[in-house]
């Protein structure tokens, strides 16, 4: 089976940032995230839209 998430690390890691700066972006509500029982994960698929879209808006 698949998994079809991502932890703050490998976020992080997927990134190229820091955790922390990772933490600081879902706590601003600038990354999209959701969580399960208290964890912060992240849809790949989610994340690689909202990307392309801060690409377009040239962020």
């Amino acid at each position: 089976m698949e998994r079809k998430s991502m932890t703050v690390k490998e976020m992080a890691s997927y990134l190229g940032v820091h955790r922390d700066t990772v933490y600081k972006m879902v706590r601003a509500g600038e990354i999209p995230h959701y969580r399960l029982r208290g964890k912060i994960l992240f849809s790949p698929e989610t994340v690689d839209a909202w990307i392309r879209e801060q690409e377009l808006q040239g962020r």
